[in-house]
């Protein structure tokens, strides 16, 4: 059954799991920027905006919600629904991001956490297969200084699948997390809903790629994010839209993966290679001597 809070569960901590705090915990009002990347999405930002403050305020949280949109033929009309929504009383903007700016969901989630007001940031889809009523849940961990970093998992406990998801595409993305596993403290690091604060950020901002769609594992992994947890969430069905996916962004996935495993480990890579250049050296050296050694048996 779909569970909005979530369950958030600490990785990497021998199968731990906390409840986490939902609603009317009592405590004052908490200060979050929600950053949604959009392209051509038009269909989605009035639900999904009134759909989070709605479950914000309920929660306690005094939110900001940012649209960064890449232009595309629904850019106008996007942005006349923002401003629509503004007038209306919705703490919403927008950043109509033009081509000459730069394309990419990474680096519009970036421009996005730059532009924040708020010092914790989470960010999360415009398609509404992140359900705006689970923000509260992935946000609350970082909010109360639990966490360094959240992430809403399909992968643990309360969280799943809400539709029949094609097997092949299953498949695709049980690989792509076996792939990152060594890297990220998350059952789910191909994530694109998940929670940090603007100085965690800051440890590595520099190093971030803004190239890709993996914004998520990037942080976590080039900010060296130590405490994180897996939030429970329910993975809908794509409201409007449509996928993103192609062969070039798996192909922009593998070498983002590569940059990053150099980038966790350069370190160990360095001390494998010079251990091995050492060995061959030695073995050269004593190469030699082993023939002389033989003949005189």
């Amino acid at each position: 059954s779909r569970r909005p809070g979530g369950r958030a569960a600490m990785s990497g901590g021998g199968g731990l799991r906390e409840r986490g705090a939902g609603a009317g915990t009592g405590k004052k009002a908490q200060h979050l920027s929600v950053i949604v990347p959009t392209y051509n999405e038009t269909e989605n930002i009035r639900p999904l905006c009134e759909r989070l403050f709605k479950a914000v305020g309920a929660a306690g949280i005094t939110a900001e919600l940012l649209f960064v949109d890449d232009e595309s033929a629904g850019s106008s009309a996007t942005e006349e629904i923002v401003k629509a929504l503004e007038k209306e009383g919705h703490p919403v903007r927008i950043h109509c991001r033009k081509k000459a700016e730069g394309r990419g969901l990474s680096s519009a989630v970036l421009l996005g956490f730059d532009k924040a007001k708020y010092p914790h940031l989470l960010c999360m889809d415009a398609d509404l297969q992140h359900e705006p009523e689970s923000v509260p849940g992935v946000a609350r961990p970082v909010l109360d200084g639990a966490a360094d970093f959240t992430v809403g998992s399909r992968h643990v406990e309360g969280g799943g699948l809400g539709f029949d998801w094609a097997m092949s595409r299953q498949i695709v993305s049980r690989i792509a997390t076996l792939l990152a596993w060594p890297l990220a403290k998350s059952s789910d690091p191909m994530s694109g809903f998940f929670c940090t604060r603007k100085d965690i950020l800051d440890r590595g901002r520099y190093k971030v790629n803004p190239i890709g769609f993996k914004i998520g594992l990037e942080i976590m992994v080039r900010c060296r994010c130590q405490r994180v947890q897996d939030v429970a969430i329910t993975f809908q069905e794509r409201a409007a839209g449509e996928s993103k996916l192609s062969a070039k962004v798996y192909k922009y996935y593998l070498l983002q993966l590569a940059s990053l495993y150099w980038d966790k480990y350069m370190d160990l890579i360095f001390l494998v290679v010079l251990l091995v250049l050492g060995a061959m050296i030695l073995l050269a050296m004593w190469a030699p001597h082993s023939d002389k050694f033989g003949h005189l048996r």
